[in-house]
């Protein structure tokens, strides 16, 4: 499961993944003639630079799945995206792709020359590699979205989709999209409080073997998950320590002691096929004598749900917590 994750695995390796230094805006100017009218569209991106574009872009190269699923949302289909087959797997239960998209390398080392051929107007990414963009911008403009947030995420959020919405000329789509989302959000709490279960804790995580060695990766509040399970009124029960920006801890089986609450609600994902939190640990005596394996109160998050996307993956998980919580 661990190859299939974000490409920060090991929350250790995490520090400092992207500068929080700058915040991804849209500019005024832009916002009130560009869009609208399809003449020239500019913002300020996640790391400072102005993006200026002579028109609305069409053809649109993602290079990290939270992107390629906000452009999809707001109706611009990518004409490239990277690592289009593990996309499928892992977001393209909410929002799927349609057969023209082409793809373009791995989000690690995305094919310059792929990106090249497709004639793009706009490629949009996280990564901060100063060597990657210039190399990019040879060919087509950059975008550099914030990708996550140490603070909140669901504003972190709503700034990376106006930001793509602006020079795709989709901001009527953008403000639907959030409207759509906000509703989710109250339906959801709202469906909580109905069951008077909101005062039970949840505790979400993923994880990976390597030898006899398990990892658990908990998403602490300040994850999107985290943020989610805030909006809806619900309690984090991992309180350990994160990396920071993505919001992600790190522990083993024998850390997983700590929760003895009996009502825990305990949610994992496995959605590259693997199951490390069943067949995994079967027979380990500490996994066997938890507090939530005993009670059965277990749940796996539906395949193609990505903990770190946009708002239609986050919700499809929302949508999750109203049946692991009011059903």
């Amino acid at each position: 499961m661990r190859n299939a994750l974000k490409t920060f695995a090991v929350p250790a390796a995490l520090a400092a993944v992207l500068a929080a230094s700058a915040c991804g805006t849209t500019e005024d100017d832009g916002a009130d003639g560009g869009a609208d009218t399809g003449g020239p569209v500019s913002v300020t991106d996640f790391l400072g630079r102005t993006v200026e574009l002579d028109a609305p872009a069409e053809k649109v190269v993602a290079l990290e799945w939270a992107e390629v699923e906000i452009s999809a949302s707001l109706g611009v289909m990518p004409v490239g995206v990277a690592d289009l087959e593990g996309y499928n797997t892992w977001v393209g239960a909410a929002v799927p792709l349609d057969d023209s998209v082409t793809d373009v390398g791995t989000r690690q080392e995305p094919s310059i020359d792929a990106i090249a051929g497709l004639g793009a107007d706009l490629v949009v990414m996280e990564s901060d590699d100063e060597d990657l963009i210039a190399s990019i911008e040879e060919f087509v403009p950059v975008l550099v979205t914030e990708g996550s947030s140490e603070t909140d995420n669901l504003d972190r959020m709503h700034r990376d989709v106006d930001m793509i919405a602006e020079l795709t000329g989709k901001t009527d789509e953008a403000d639907a999209l959030w409207a759509d989302f906000e509703a989710k959000i109250a339906d959801t709490k709202a469906a909580i409080e109905a069951a008077g279960t909101g005062a039970v804790p949840y505790l979400y995580a993923d994880g990976w073997a390597e030898g006899d060695a398990v990892t658990v990766r908990p998403f602490g509040a300040t994850s999107l998950v985290g943020s989610l399970g805030t909006a809806v009124g619900l309690e984090n029960a991992w309180t350990g320590e994160t990396d920071g920006v993505w919001g992600l801890g790190a522990t083993d089986l024998e850390g997983m002691a700590q929760y003895t609450d009996t009502e825990l609600k305990f949610i994992w994902n496995n959605a590259d096929g693997g199951n490390i939190f069943t067949d995994g640990v079967a027979g380990n005596a500490i996994w066997e004598n938890l507090a939530f394996v005993k009670n059965g109160t277990m749940y796996e998050l539906p395949h193609g749900v990505w903990t770190f996307g946009g708002p239609k993956s986050s919700e499809a998980f929302l949508d999750y917590f109203a049946e692991v919580y009011a059903s």
